[in-house]
């Protein structure tokens, strides 16, 4: 089931691919952009991700009705979606900057684009995959453009039904997409953690038969943990320089300090699935010998009778084990020993 993303292998056998997600967190700003990266990259993340659009390509410019936000619990409260996009967008021609920086990195670097236009751009750059954001997952004409390119695709299932995500999942392999990851996504800013509903990654992984992962929109990194847990190979999490600081998507984003914790505990988290295992694992067998086990705990005579005052269940772990108790109390014992000796059938 594994997969490959130009030089990262990605499934239930590796670590968790971890994405930054720069988003408009640079604030028009390319030198931020660039730093943003730098900083990224010594979180322990595996590729950073654009966004790519013009405020034309996603909307129109318009002041009233549906165009303003309005909603005054809205991180964006205030805009127009034109300004909006305006002030989020990452300018096309910054694009090969940002990926040669996280190359020189070690980094991948790939985008979502948002319609044909932005997909031919990104074509001349050749990234190693593809992102659909989760208001696009059911736009079939970009799913069918993006799946004809034969490269991978990560679609975030944000708001979907489970009919249109089926939908959407088979427009994407009849043209052409054989690697598809899933992304459970929360399409609210910032999201609960009650609204993930992380138990639907085994179930979503199960029925389209492909990897899944979590694209998180939450405070924290107990979300994303939990996901890892629940079989998720790919986080993503959006990124910050400095949250107080401001930036378009800055309340639900990770500063890099945060980012290193994110990359440290969800690789923890995925080691510690292991495999169904009973038994003393290779570190534990050492403290076998801690168990309770049967000793001898007065100095005995030989014909002397074992009772609850001379024989006990105590630390360490080298005599018989406890539950043969009831076997050796009344019988005598063989030969004189000493307090401390380990029971043993021998001695009765």
């Amino acid at each position: 089931m594994n997969m490959q993303i130009g030089n990262r292998v990605i499934g239930p056998e590796h670590p968790p691919f971890i994405i930054a997600e720069l988003s408009g967190n640079h604030n028009q700003s390319l030198d931020t952009a660039l730093a943003m990266i730098d900083a990224a990259a010594q979180s322990g993340v595996d590729a950073i991700k654009l966004q790519t659009y013009t405020a034309d390509t996603m909307t129109i410019p318009c002041d009233h009705g549906e165009f303003y936000i309005d909603d005054e619990d809205s991180l964006w409260h205030g805009y127009t979606l034109h300004q909006l996009y305006q002030q989020a967008m990452t300018p096309w021609e910054w694009h090969e900057a940002l990926f040669a920086r996280a190359k020189e990195h070690g980094l991948l670097a790939f985008s979502t684009p948002f319609d044909p236009s932005s997909l031919a751009f990104l074509e001349t750059l050749n990234p190693p995959c593809y992102k659909i954001a989760s208001f696009e997952n059911t736009d079939h004409p970009l799913l069918c453009a993006v799946a004809k390119t034969g490269k991978p695709v990560i679609l975030s299932t944000g708001m979907a039904s489970l009919a249109e995500l089926a939908e959407s999942v088979a427009v994407l392999r009849d043209n052409g997409c054989r690697d598809l990851i899933l992304l459970k996504c929360t399409s609210h800013y910032p999201a609960e953690p009650k609204e993930a509903n992380l138990v639907t990654l085994p179930h979503m992984a199960s029925l389209f038969d492909c990897q899944v992962g979590l694209s998180d929109h939450s405070a924290g990194i107990g979300v994303a943990v939990a996901a890892v847990a629940l079989g998720a190979s790919v986080i993503e999490k959006h990124f910050v320089l400095d949250r107080s600081a401001g930036g378009i998507d800055a309340g639900f984003s990770l500063e890099a300090e945060e980012f290193t914790q994110l990359s440290k505990e969800t690789r923890r988290a995925w080691q510690a699935m292991g495999k169904i295992h009973y038994g003393s694992t290779e570190g534990e067998r050492n403290s076998l010998k801690h168990r309770r086990s049967l000793y001898i705990t007065q100095d005995m005579q030989a014909g002397e009778i074992l009772t609850i005052d001379n024989l006990r269940a105590i630390r360490p772990g080298l005599g018989l084990p406890t539950k043969y108790l009831s076997h050796c109390l009344g019988k005598p014992i063989k030969h004189d020993v000493h307090k401390g000796t380990p029971m043993n059938w021998e001695l009765i």
